[in-house]
């Protein structure tokens, strides 16, 4: 399953030419990697609250056409490794029919607490499962990809 969310750029996102400034792709890919959780049922403070945090392990982005002010943006999300203690994603960014960036980005569940890794739980397990499934080529992608 590939999630898409919508974006728009704002002067704030760009640098003084007008054009998106790198980092700011990151914030983009963020949000749309929160509003795939949400599309799942799972909302942020209420992983917090039951001692749940996603962060970001790592990392890996290339730039291929820059984004400019006022552009409407479609940041995609995909599961690409779900394992014990965390998911991998892959991510782009289209204007259009035109891509302008994609990565990879890694998130490790870890304590709220301790801010040491745990388990992904259960009930996230079986979403992203689930969602994977949506395609064909999805489901035989995650059973191999999947970290007992």
């Amino acid at each position: 399953m590939v999630f898409s969310w919508p974006a728009r750029v704002y002067y704030e996102d760009t640098d003084a030419g007008g054009i998106v400034y790198y980092v700011n792709y990151l914030k983009f890919m963020e949000r749309a990697r929160t509003e795939y959780l949400r599309s799942l049922g799972f909302d942020q403070q209420a992983l917090m609250a039951d001692g749940i945090l996603f962060v970001v392990r790592n990392t890996s982005i290339d730039y291929l056409k820059p984004a400019r002010l006022d552009d409407e943006l479609v940041v995609t999300v995909s599961l690409s490794r779900r394992g014990r203690a965390g998911f991998d994603m892959i991510q782009s960014i289209w204007r259009g029919k035109e891509e302008l960036c994609h990565g990879k980005v890694a998130i490790a569940c870890v304590s709220a607490n301790s801010l040491r890794p745990v388990g992904l739980p259960v009930n996230i397990r079986q979403a992203m499962l689930l969602s994977s499934q949506d395609t064909p080529a999805a489901s035989g992608d995650m059973s191999q990809k999947e970290d007992s």
